[in-house]
């Protein structure tokens, strides 16, 4: 880990939730790949069960450790993260992403070439190097339709149908997009500074488009770069939250998800938006639970048992966003 007087290129953050292993590799991962970066690690540790904030303070010691007492969420942990940070920027590292050799050299060089770009992702692959991905437009009620359709991945180089994800896009061409995820991400911090850190009311989900959304309404850019490789496992905290339900697409918190997509489309559509968001997906599921319940297939029917419940978890997320005007209260 580099430690200079002077101001390092880089500010890591990483919330950590109860992924001590994966975070201990994440930050080694880190330390080998950062090449000839000058960067501070900031560890926000998200009140977890396992020993992850022990593991920082015994064996990364110059990392700058934040251990909350409760679970703060995505946003607010890295909000913690972000009011320390001193580097010129920021990057948004998740405990589960690695980046590969001269990711980091490169997105700091990118950004550097551009002050116009606020914010710029990677390639996002996994284990096996398969894609994810990696740049995304803007969510509406059209592209929710495409990809709750299945239309999305029928029709994934279809410059309609596969617009959400950008399946159609050649992935080793850059390109300005709407929204990069959060597993990795590159934040001009000056720029931070003037629109404001992450909306604290998403507890996890839609934070990250936001952001985006707010970077761009000022004049700003959101860049796509494939030439900064970073291997994402995906949805590792939210295996240890065995408690709660999810849905059968598997590591997505469910109620969560949708509360955030309630406060979202209010925010940024109104309530009409954020209305026609929960009746277009609510619908959707009450066709899928009648055709798949008429059935005696033991899968079909577990489908329509799948849509009841979300259903009934999406009345529930409307009740106690008050139709995406609330926040609940933290902890989620």
């Amino acid at each position: 880990m580099n430690n200079q007087s002077e101001q390092p290129d880089v500010s890591v953050v990483v919330v950590s939730f109860n992924t001590r292993d994966l975070l201990r590799d994440c930050l080694h991962t880190l330390a080998r790949e950062a090449g000839g970066v000058t960067y501070e690690v900031i560890v926000v540790d998200n009140a977890s069960r396992d020993g992850s904030a022990e593991m920082v303070a015994t064996e990364f010691p110059s990392a700058r450790l934040i251990r909350s007492d409760i679970n703060l969420g995505f946003a607010a942990a890295n909000n913690c993260g972000f009011a320390i940070a001193t580097g010129r920027y920021v990057v948004l590292l998740n405990s589960d992403a690695f980046l590969r050799p001269g990711a980091l050299q490169a997105a700091v060089t990118r950004m550097d070439a551009d002050q116009q770009v606020a914010l710029g992702g990677g390639k996002l692959i996994g284990r096996d190097d398969s894609w994810q991905p990696s740049a995304r437009t803007f969510p509406s009620v059209p592209n929710d339709f495409l990809c709750l359709s299945g239309l999305s991945a029928r029709f994934p180089k279809s410059r309609f149908f596969g617009r959400a994800d950008r399946t159609w896009a050649d992935p080793d061409e850059p390109a300005e997009v709407d929204w990069v995820p959060g597993a990795f991400s590159i934040i001009r911090r000056s720029v931070l500074e003037e629109v404001g850190y992450f909306d604290e009311r998403f507890f996890l989900y839609f934070e990250e488009v936001d952001l985006c959304r707010r970077m761009k309404a000022v004049g700003y850019r959101v860049q796509y770069w494939p030439d900064v490789v970073v291997v994402h496992l995906g949805g590792e905290s939210s295996k240890t939250l065995h408690h709660l339900t999810m849905s059968n697409s598997g590591s997505q918190l469910t109620l969560w998800r949708m509360r955030s997509q309630f406060l979202y489309y209010r925010k940024h559509h109104g309530s009409l938006g954020a209305w026609l968001s929960k009746l277009l997906e609510t619908n959707w599921h009450r066709i899928r639970a009648w055709k798949n319940g008429k059935r005696e297939n033991s899968e079909q029917q577990l489908k329509a048992q799948d849509s009841l419940n979300i259903i009934e978890l999406m009345e529930r997320a409307w009740v106690e966003t008050e139709g995406g005007m609330l926040s609940p209260p933290r902890p989620w």
